[in-house]
């Protein structure tokens, strides 16, 4: 099985369509099985398409380039947490190829006004994979010093609402650095999560953050805060990370995270 998370900086970057084409080719090439995507965004004047997501939602979009590159099998599941930059409605998405057997969305921010940006919320998919059922859900957290929205309460909201019946992902951004210890990465995994990054039988270094970014105004070091996080102990083929300019061109002022699972069948 095969995992990307990216989060996307949507309609804030430089290039965005041919940053989208770079992306969906890849998506092509690779076959994800699911993708989770942050800081999808859409103009709150667009014209709806279907339920709340207009012609203009960055995943759409991605959705039409696939259909570019012969790719049709992909769902979108979308929800929109708070307004970004005054005229984006901006969210989180899942897409996946395999059958939706139900989609989850919930807030896990203290407030849900969707007109304050620190507004939070979590999209999920339950899927059908092999004939068994597997819950996929897109993150995009605040930060650990953050008073108004603690990452404690956050983590708590969301470990709450997850599907416990099922083994789960959680992939995403988590805005806080893995290297950083008695944080929110180690408060994550006092959760019983586990990091598909320290099981990864083949690894690079994790990076998935240089220099300032929007959220890091000050930020100096690299950092390591895009994360898919299992459940339970998985076996992890590889977790790589892509679109850095090394492995593929820059798409975003993140870059992504690609895992792949060793069930004997992707390669």
């Amino acid at each position: 099985m095969k995992l990307l998370t990216l989060n996307g900086h949507s309609w804030q970057e430089d290039n965005q369509l041919e940053k989208i084409s770079i992306l969906a080719t890849d998506i092509a090439d690779k076959s994800y099985d699911v993708i989770a995507l942050q800081e999808v965004s859409q103009l709150i004047e667009s014209e709806p398409v279907e339920g709340l997501v207009k012609k203009d939602n960055f995943a759409l979009v991605l959705l039409g380039e696939l259909e570019k590159c012969g790719v049709t099998d992909y769902t979108l599941v979308w929800d929109f947490a708070h307004i970004g930059y005054d005229v984006y409605e901006e969210g989180v998405a899942i897409l996946t190829k395999h059958p939706v057997i139900e989609e989850h969305r919930f807030f896990i921010s203290k407030s849900h006004d969707p007109s304050y940006w620190k507004t939070r919320k979590i999209v999920g998919a339950t899927i059908s994979y092999e004939g068994k059922p597997l819950t996929f859900y897109s993150c995009h957290l605040g930060w650990w010093t953050d008073e108004e929205e603690p990452f404690k309460f956050q983590v708590d909201s969301l470990m709450e609402q997850v599907t416990p019946e099922f083994p789960y992902f959680l992939m995403g951004d988590f805005n806080n650095n893995a290297w950083v210890r008695e944080e929110g990465y180690d408060y994550l995994l006092s959760k019983g999560l586990v990091d598909t990054f320290d099981e990864a039988a083949e690894r690079g270094l994790g990076v998935t953050v240089e220099g300032k970014i929007a959220g890091w105004d000050e930020n100096k070091v690299d950092l390591r805060i895009d994360l898919v996080l299992s459940s339970e102990k998985v076996d992890v083929r590889s977790s790589r990370v892509i679109f850095n300019d090394v492995n593929k061109p820059v798409v975003s002022d993140h870059f992504g995270v690609e895992v792949v699972l060793d069930d004997g069948k992707s390669s």
